[in-house]
């Protein structure tokens, strides 16, 4: 068994000090502020020790068994809001109604699994009726900022020959504009009705809920040719989980706790660009 530690800022001697509860015989740093530790001895035990010395220590744990390589995957399938991006836009958005509180705790029920997403999107995008569109281009040019490590990860991903997949419970406003800006290769998300420059409080054709999401990451590996097993699918709410089910490895990001509890890897502390010290 394997274990990779990661942590930012001056994490070194943290990293030293975690890695040592492990008493492996063969350490690999892994850039600066990451360090692999081989051929640990597992047991529940003392993973349940790493994890709490490691949580206390503000660093990242991840398990696993043998290498994995950038070249054993094809894809990199990305939830957007509070995934590759640090906000919710519904969330927002709707700060331009005077009704962010509202939406929000919406939102968060919706991600921590408690309501059904197309019934809690429905009910979120009503309360944007009569909202002016021009609201869109504000959330997008003044609040939404790319995830600590978003643009190093796609980067390196972009340079091995993954393709891109941004599929979202959003909305296509902002996702068409991340793709153009990061040169992702695929998007899917709600589109919503915008009649005479206002909100209509409505969704345009079929909500892209937790089963869309999984037949997309599905069609997008057909028409590469490739098995869902050699896609990495990052997302951080309930609505992630049954994409993230189908994948090679699935990534939570700084995520609901029953989100964390399934995936392959949880970032709690590090960026985005935490996969890649998993993947050398």
């Amino acid at each position: 068994m394997n274990l990779v530690l990661q942590g930012v800022g001056d994490c070194k001697a943290r990293l030293e000090r975690i890695s040592a509860l492990t008493a492996s015989a063969n350490l690999t740093w892994l850039g600066e502020r990451a360090l692999r530790c081989e051929g640990i001895a597992f047991s529940p035990a003392l993973r349940q020790t790493i994890e709490v010395a490691a949580q206390a220590a503000q660093l990242d744990a991840t398990y696993s068994i043998g290498m994995h390589k950038m070249s054993d995957y094809k894809l990199v399938a990305m939830d957007m809001d509070s995934t590759l991006i640090t906000i919710e836009c519904i969330d927002e958005i709707a700060d331009m109604q005077g009704l962010k509180a509202q939406v929000s705790e919406i939102t968060e029920a919706a991600m921590r699994g408690e309501l059904d997403f197309a019934e809690s999107l429905q009910r979120r995008v009503a309360l944007l009726q009569g909202l002016d569109a021009s609201a869109l281009e504000r959330v997008y040019d003044e609040r939404l900022q790319l995830s600590p490590g978003a643009e190093t990860m796609l980067k390196a991903v972009q340079a091995a020959g993954l393709k891109t997949l941004l599929v979202s419970g959003g909305f296509t406003f902002f996702t068409e504009r991340l793709k153009k800006r990061l040169g992702l290769d695929y998007t899917h998300a709600n589109e919503l009705e915008i009649v005479d420059g206002k909100l209509t409080g409505k969704v345009v054709g079929g909500i892209v809920d937790a089963e869309e999401k999984k037949r997309t990451v599905d069609r997008v590996c057909a028409e590469l040719g490739i098995s869902p097993s050699q896609a990495i699918v990052m997302g951080d709410g309930a609505n992630d989980l049954k994409m993230m089910s189908i994948s090679g490895m699935s990534v939570a990001f700084r995520a609901k706790p029953v989100v964390r509890e399934q995936a392959n890897v949880a970032l709690n502390f590090v960026g985005l660009d935490g996969i890649l010290p998993l993947l050398t």
